[in-house]
């Protein structure tokens, strides 16, 4: 009951802040003192609006009333969809009705303090030099301008990134039960948030997530391929510069036959690129670069872990590699996925 009630409440929030109109929201006093006192039905806000904003209507081509229109519901529906336990990191995930976005909160300060202060005015600087790049089209971000108990107290998460959903279309195909997915990262990592957390605190459901394979390959034409390869390396050279690691590349197998709808600037990775056999497309994005090594959190972690690995010898970890190291590595690991033709 009360996992949804939260569940129930913070989507209201987040509805709220993606529909409002911008001067409709004024900080006063009294604003500050009831929000104090809220748990789950926080006060949240877009922030860099015209950021995310130019993004999508210069860069992406999205139809900002189609966008609008994603977080719009009708009486009697949710306004979002909540989805399972889908990480460590206690994040909370929604998608929206017509599963075109994905809401995914940022509760960890590491990951938000690096986004908000290292992170996106390059991100947003890059991606509009690079419209085609496969970095995930991040389409909004909210935060809650006050300070409350549900903050204060972990029950409610305070930072939201809005995405692109890559299963976008999905429900609407026939062959839907078909579609594979796959987040690959380099396997030869040690995990210490699955090797060192207690079972207990962990389902068997995120534990399987944390090693996915492609026991395939990817089959490309040659110009498919050069283009794909230039794109993945200025896309990691960008996270390398950001100081970025832990990364993964998001990977959907869709049968050749359906023919999904994506919104916006019909890029191939987007909308499915067809496979060199003619059996498969294939949408790709690299997900999770929130996580930068000159963090303090992530610094402190990296030391109790070596001091593990000494002990329990366990071979390289994602938190202890280097930029330039998890980027060779991540580009190995998409280059033997390849075949080329």
């Amino acid at each position: 009951m009360g996992t949804s009630r939260r569940q129930s409440s913070l989507s209201k929030s987040i509805q709220s802040a993606l529909t409002r109109e911008p001067d409709q929201f004024k900080k006063t006093a009294l604003g500050k003192l009831i929000a104090f006192f809220s748990v789950y039905r926080i006060k949240l806000v877009r922030h860099e609006k015209k950021v995310f904003e130019q993004l999508r209507q210069d860069v992406w081509q999205f139809d900002e009333d189609e966008y609008k229109g994603s977080f719009h519901t009708t009486r009697g529906q949710p306004p979002l969809k909540a989805m399972g336990d889908l990480g460590y990191s206690g994040s909370t995930f929604f998608s929206t009705l017509d599963a075109h976005f994905l809401v995914k909160s940022l509760p960890r300060h590491f990951e938000y303090s690096f986004f908000e202060g290292d992170l996106l005015q390059p991100y947003y600087e890059y991606m509009s030099e690079h419209p085609d790049s496969l970095l995930v089209w991040i389409t909004d971000y909210i935060i809650a301008p006050y300070v409350s108990l549900g903050t204060i107290f972990g029950c409610t998460p305070a930072r939201h990134i809005i995405m692109e959903n890559a299963l976008c279309g999905k429900d609407e195909d026939p062959a839907a039960e078909r579609w594979e997915t796959y987040d690959l990262k380099p396997i030869d990592y040690f995990y210490p948030e699955r090797d060192l957390v207690p079972e207990p605190l962990v389902s068997e459901g995120t534990l399987s997530k944390l090693a996915d394979t492609f026991n395939d390959k990817l089959r490309l034409w040659r110009a498919d391929y050069e283009k794909f390869w230039k794109s993945i390396q200025d896309d990691t050279k960008f996270l390398q510069d950001a100081n970025a690691v832990d990364y993964s590349l998001f990977l959907v197998r869709i049968p050749a036959s359906s023919e999904p709808t994506v919104r916006g600037r019909a890029s191939p990775w987007r909308i499915g690129l067809l496979s060199a056999d003619g059996r498969w497309k294939y949408r790709a994005s690299v997900l999770d670069f929130f996580y930068a090594r000159h963090k303090l959190q992530a610094q402190a972690l990296s030391g109790v872990v070596q001091t593990f690995n000494v002990i329990g010898r366990q071979g390289p970890m994602t938190i202890t590699t280097t930029p330039s190291e998890y980027r060779e590595k991540f580009l190995a690991m998409i280059e033997e996925l390849i075949e080329v033709h």
